[in-house]
């Protein structure tokens, strides 16, 4: 039987099968990559952090066990992550209690509980699968740009293409379902709120558009955009 993914029963039955899986990067290695340095979910974080103006982050909807929040906060970086799921939450204090007070529930469904201008860079990896679009371009963007600071690069990876997939997740043993997005209408909300996709000269520096495949064949996009410094 199809489990669609938009509840958050998927997340409360399997946060610490969930937070093992993301260890071991069982779902973070990319296939069919656009980019010869786009290889994993690091690839996409050193790029990042060296986009942004500072070392004050976000990772929105950051799953059980805030792989990233610990890789960000072992370098040094200020950063906390949010999670609509309180599972999620509690699997990540009891994995990792030294980043006990970066992390709390939050739904992006809803306003960002953070002041404006509250972060240098933010990072939302597969998650908007999860949401209806016009929540994700009347809350969720908004939201991102509001409490990124002038300059502030947002990193947005998505499942890409139209309406809905569903797809054997052999890590959990079960069909999960997707809402796919298309990269030309989320530009085209993030131009309206003053943010502007990162194309660098260089070709050996991931910018641009950039697409691969996941362990489960879906296509996914994922791209930097930075707000306007005025």
């Amino acid at each position: 039987m199809t489990q669609i993914d938009y509840s958050t029963d998927f997340y409360r039955n399997h946060a610490q099968e969930y937070a093992r899986v993301a260890d071991l990067f069982l779902q973070s290695v990319y296939a069919k990559s656009s980019h010869p340095n786009l290889n994993h979910d690091w690839d996409l974080w050193d790029r990042l952090v060296q986009l942004a103006p500072g070392l004050r982050g976000l990772d929105a909807g950051c799953g059980a066990g805030a792989r990233d929040v610990f890789h960000a906060w072992s370098q040094g970086y200020d950063i906390v992550g949010i999670d609509s799921v309180e599972e999620n939450i509690l699997e990540t204090r009891l994995l990792h209690s030294e980043i006990a007070d970066k992390v709390f529930v939050a739904d992006l469904k809803r306003p960002l509980p953070f002041d404006d201008e509250s972060f240098d860079f933010v990072a939302c990896n597969a998650v908007i699968q999860h949401i209806e679009p016009d929540v994700v371009q009347k809350v969720v963007l908004p939201g991102f740009a509001r409490v990124l600071g002038p300059g502030g690069v947002l990193q947005l990876m998505f499942k890409c293409g139209e309406d809905v997939t569903t797809v054997f997740d052999k890590d959990y043993g079960i069909d999960r379902s997707f809402r796919l997005y298309q990269e030309s209408e989320l530009l085209e909300v993030l131009s309206r709120l003053d943010m502007t996709l990162i194309q660098d000269q260089d070709p050996r520096k991931l910018s641009g558009l950039m697409y691969f495949t996941d362990p489960k064949s879906v296509d996914h996009c994922v791209f930097y955009a930075r707000k306007s410094l005025t």
